[in-house]
C-alpha cells in the first residue's frame, strides 16, 4: 500500500457507515481485489491517529460474532479531510501519469 494512503482508505470506507477495525480491514482488502491489506500493526495505529485528529469517533459495541469491538464513524471534519486527501491523491496520480507517459 502506498505510504500515507491508509488513512485516506479508512476514511473512504467509513463514508458508507460505521465499522469496527476488522471490518474496515476486510472491506479495504475486498474493494482492492485483495491487492491491499490493512494489517493490525498498521490499521490500529492509523485508526488511533485519525481518532485523535477528530476525523472519526469511536464507540463500543458488539460485532456480528458477539465480540466487544469499537465501531468507528466518520465525522464532518473527517469528511472534509477525505475530500482534501482525495484531491491531493488525484493531483499526485495525474502528475505521475504525465511523467510516465513522457519519459
Amino acid at each position: 500500500m502506498p505510504k500515507g494512503s491508509l488513512a485516506m482508505l479508512i476514511l473512504r470506507v467509513l463514508q458508507s457507515g460505521p465499522l469496527h477495525g476488522y471490518a474496515i480491514a476486510q472491506r479495504i482488502r475486498t474493494l482492492s481485489g485483495d491487492v491491499f491489506g490493512a494489517e493490525e500493526g498498521s490499521l490500529y495505529p492509523a485508526l488511533q491517529r485519525i481518532l485523535v485528529e477528530g476525523w472519526v469517533t469511536a464507540e463500543w459495541g458488539t460485532s456480528e460474532t458477539g465480540r466487544r469491538v469499537r465501531f468507528y464513524r466518520l465525522t464532518k471534519t473527517g469528511a472534509a479531510q477525505l475530500k482534501l486527501e482525495l484531491q491531493e491523491f488525484e493531483q499526485a496520480t495525474a502528475a505521475i501519469r504525465a511523467i510516465l507517459k513522457m519519459a
